[in-house]
């Protein structure tokens, strides 16, 4: 069997694809898992209630967040429509907001056990449970995939870690499992970074569902989308593809690679489009890993590891100001890349010892990592330097 699966999997490389065999769920799903798990919640708490730094400051920076707000008034829609680039606009941002709110304030219960901030989160959570039915428009995938990244966070620690309960709790699994795993599950052919970011979702909401089957499904996909977002030297000539997006001759592949032609280890499929889209990208792939780490399967010591220390490695050198070549990108670069590196950086440098100065560099400098508004928030508090 394993070795049937290694043939696909070769043969898949031979055709310019890359289709990897699923990735088998845990025997039993671990709690609170998604992202971040108890114990690097415990170290959080622990070093907040010292006073140590960059914990404290990035804990303060959280609070005075208007995502940390106890007098947040949900705004939950029946059908939230999001056209491109969220235009028309139709409660995609109170969608978003509102569930990087109810993992904020998760995070707060969790570091104060003050239950407001639980309370607050079930708030959240009960509002759109009780409403949403659908999304619409162009952005549908990706907005669906945003939201579903955050809520599932919220979800494992407060279901997994606040005593004073949660009635509608299968109310809100209602809610994944019929109105966002089924538009995120199946992924897209769109930019790497809405596929990776969709993935992400599915993966979260499967580890809340404990749903083995989407998760050997969302994590089969990942470790695809993955190969095909970050090229390394070792892919060959031009970067792998996902089957069934037609890309089967270079020029294709180029434009697909936003025109460029130059293909080096860390450039991703986004780079020359932008850094900030790139680093959704990234954030995601780290995401996915962390969760996998936390669910008992290791990814970062596969291609996955290797492929996120070389995209936030190339990436952050341009971030960090190092010129342009000419063949890069035609010389020039829409940087902004985001709170996107701590994930990374401590998964791959603190605990696997791997050199990194780049990323390094860049990572303390933006600390503490807030939120990028969409799904990426507090990182240097829940991953800074964590051991755990």
């Amino acid at each position: 069997m394993r070795r049937t699966a290694l043939l696909a999997a070769t043969v898949a490389l031979v055709a310019g694809t890359l289709a990897w065999p699923a990735q088998a769920a845990p025997a039993a799903f671990v709690h609170p898992g998604v992202t971040v798990s108890s114990a690097q919640l415990d170290f959080a708490r622990e070093r907040v209630n010292a006073g140590a730094q960059p914990w404290k400051g990035a804990f303060e920076q959280m609070l005075a967040s208007k995502y940390a707000a106890l007098n947040r008034t949900p705004a939950p829609r029946a059908t939230v429509e999001c056209g491109s680039y969220s235009t028309p606009d139709n409660g995609c941002t109170e969608e978003r907001q509102d569930a990087l709110a109810a993992y904020t304030d998760a995070l707060a219960w969790y570091i104060t056990r003050d239950e407001r901030y639980a309370k607050k989160a079930i708030e959240l959570m009960d509002a759109w449970s009780a409403v949403i039915k659908d999304h619409t428009n162009s952005n549908a995938p990706l907005q669906t995939g945003w939201a579903g990244a955050s809520w599932p966070k919220a979800a494992e620690i407060i279901k997994y870690t606040y005593p004073g309960g949660w009635a509608n709790s299968g109310r809100f699994a209602t809610m994944l499992r019929t109105v966002y795993l089924p538009e995120v599950i199946n992924g897209s052919n769109s930019n790497g970074n809405w596929e990776l970011t969709m993935t992400e979702a599915a993966v979260g909401i499967s580890v809340f569902l404990e749903d083995k089957a989407s998760y050997d499904t969302a994590m089969a996909r990942f470790r695809t989308r993955t190969a095909a977002y970050v090229y390394l030297a070792s892919d060959g000539d031009l970067p792998r593809t996902v089957p069934g997006q037609n890309l089967n001759t270079r020029d294709r592949i180029v434009a697909y690679w936003q025109g460029q032609g130059t293909f080096v280890t860390g450039l991703t499929q986004e780079t020359c489009r932008d850094l900030t889209h790139t680093g959704y990208g990234i954030s995601s792939i780290s995401h996915v890993a962390e969760t996998s780490r936390i669910q008992g399967a290791d990814l970062y010591g596969t291609d996955v590891g290797e492929r996120l220390r070389q995209a936030l490695g190339f990436q952050a050198r341009y971030q960090l100001g190092t010129a342009v070549p000419s063949w890069l990108c035609g010389g020039s670069l829409n940087l902004g890349l985001g709170p996107v590196t701590e994930v990374g950086h401590n998964a791959l440098h603190n605990r696997l010892g791997i050199a990194m100065t780049n990323t390094e560099a860049l990572t303390r400098q933006n600390r503490p990592a807030g939120t990028n508004s969409l799904f990426v928030a507090w990182e240097t508090l829940t991953h800074g330097d964590n051991p755990a």
